[in-house]
């Protein structure tokens, strides 16, 4: 979360965020088997057809990309870093949904793979494990890159503990 104290710093920080101009990194653990280690995740998003509070993979939808690499496999997850590299709604969610790998215990796009990792692990998530890292902007002031960074919370790192390989 950044928040600007006055209106110019405000248009500034919206421009770079508009311009595409900030860099996002993302944790997140993922259900299942990624299906490479690194990878992008490149399809368009927009409301679903049927569902319309929810985002989905669609035909006519805006241009959306997620770049990711795993940092370390898990019992039937993976613990990832993602980039999006646009800024759609629920992006991460859905990309992560279509390849097949949901966010652990995200209860509006994880579905069945969230129950299939219950059932295997025993591990059942408080929340949706996604967690923004880091934020990397052009300070508005000073003109010099800023990267502001946020530790894992305990529950993720309980997580991570439970689902390692041992």
């Amino acid at each position: 979360l950044v928040v600007a104290k006055d209106d110019p710093t405000h248009q500034a920080l919206s421009a770079q965020f508009a311009g595409r101009k900030t860099r996002k990194i993302y944790h997140t653990i993922v259900c299942g088997h990624l299906p490479q280690s690194r990878g992008t995740v490149k399809v368009p998003i927009g409301r679903h057809p049927v569902h319309r509070k929810k985002m989905a993979v669609v035909k006519n939808g805006r241009d959306a990309e997620t770049g990711y690499h795993i940092i370390e496999e898990l019992k039937e997850a993976a613990f990832t870093e993602a980039k999006p590299h646009t800024g759609r709604t629920h992006q991460i969610r859905v990309h992560f949904q279509h390849i097949g790998c949901p966010v652990v215990g995200d209860p509006v796009y994880g579905g069945r793979s969230a129950r299939l990792l219950t059932d295997a692990t025993g591990y059942k998530a408080p929340r949706q494990l996604l967690h923004a890292q880091s934020l990397t902007f052009t300070h508005p002031q000073s003109g010099s890159l800023t990267t502001v960074e946020a530790p894992l919370p305990n529950d993720f790192l309980d997580a991570l503990e439970f689902l390692r390989i041992r």
